[in-house]
């Protein structure tokens, strides 16, 4: 009998549909490296080359990644977006807007499932769904994610909850305070009989998941199911240029594609996994 690895981990990258060059390289990191998984932005400037190329990489999976901040709506609902249909950059201030006023909640409920129903229209099979800047953390987003996943087959969402230990440092308040938040999405992810991992990496060094950070990491892995999201692409369009000042796409990529990072994996006795083998 053969037992399985008390460590296992999902590379996936967020953002598909961003952009050309983050597509390429999600499909580059798919085809010739680790990446099994991505979260689909439906409304974002390169969906339909993203679904173009989703078409023809059947063994990648795909979830949603809702956006409800810094990004394109479907709806255009002037409550929630501007004049362009674009969701603000103000995490306190949306967050304050989603928890108490109803007609923004009730605006915010329609964007969420056009969402789905978007993601729906591909024919792609829903593998996980999370969301733009971590924001189904808010208690109102997260349980819309979930109420309307299920009728969609959502069967699993990314907890991030970083635990600071494998990246050499020690928790910090907003760690302790992360910790709380994160309590109250896993016990609405597990109320509704889905699925979730039990670390997530990539919240600390967004933007900058080098080869260097990511091999070092691999061997401190927790025990459990681990999820390391990435930001890979080709480079930066003006757009992602600004929103994303700074950022290492193209390490994120490399990290992806490197041999090294495949052979700490066996070497350390990990395993990679995807949400529905869990």
């Amino acid at each position: 009998m053969t037992v399985s690895s008390p460590r296992r981990v999902i590379f996936s990258a967020d953002d598909f549909g961003m952009s050309v060059e983050v597509n390429e390289a999600i499909e580059e990191a798919h085809r010739n490296g680790l990446l099994s998984t991505a979260s689909l932005m439906v409304a974002a400037p390169a969906f339909e080359d993203a679904l173009r190329r989703a078409k023809r990489l059947p063994n990648l999976r795909l979830g949603l990644h809702l956006v409800v901040i810094e990004g394109d709506s479907l709806l255009h609902l002037p409550i929630i977006t501007d004049q362009k249909g674009w969701f603000g950059s103000n995490q306190l201030q949306l967050g304050l807007q989603y928890f108490f006023s109803p007609t923004t909640r009730a605006a915010l409920k329609k964007e969420i499932h056009a969402q789905f129903e978007q993601f729906a229209r591909t024919g792609l099979q829903l593998d996980h769904a999370n969301a733009h800047k971590h924001m189904h953390l808010h208690p109102t987003i997260g349980q819309m994610m979930i109420q309307t996943g299920r009728t969609y087959g959502l069967r699993a969402i990314r907890t991030p909850m970083e635990p600071a230990g494998p990246l050499g440092e020690t928790p910090s308040l907003g760690d302790q305070a992360l910790e709380q938040w994160t309590r109250v999405l896993r016990h609405q992810i597990r109320r509704a009989g889905m699925k979730t991992n039990d670390s997530c990496f990539g919240l600390r060094w967004s933007g900058h998941m080098t080869p260097e950070r990511i091999h070092r990491l691999i061997p401190q892995l927790p025990s459990g199911i681990s999820e390391i999201y990435f930001h890979p692409a080709k480079g930066q369009n003006s757009q992602m240029a600004s929103l994303m000042p700074g950022y290492q796409p193209e390490q994120e990529l490399a990290t992806l594609t490197s041999p090294a990072t495949k052979e700490l994996l066996a070497a350390h006795n990990i395993q990679t996994t995807t949400w529905g083998a869990l």
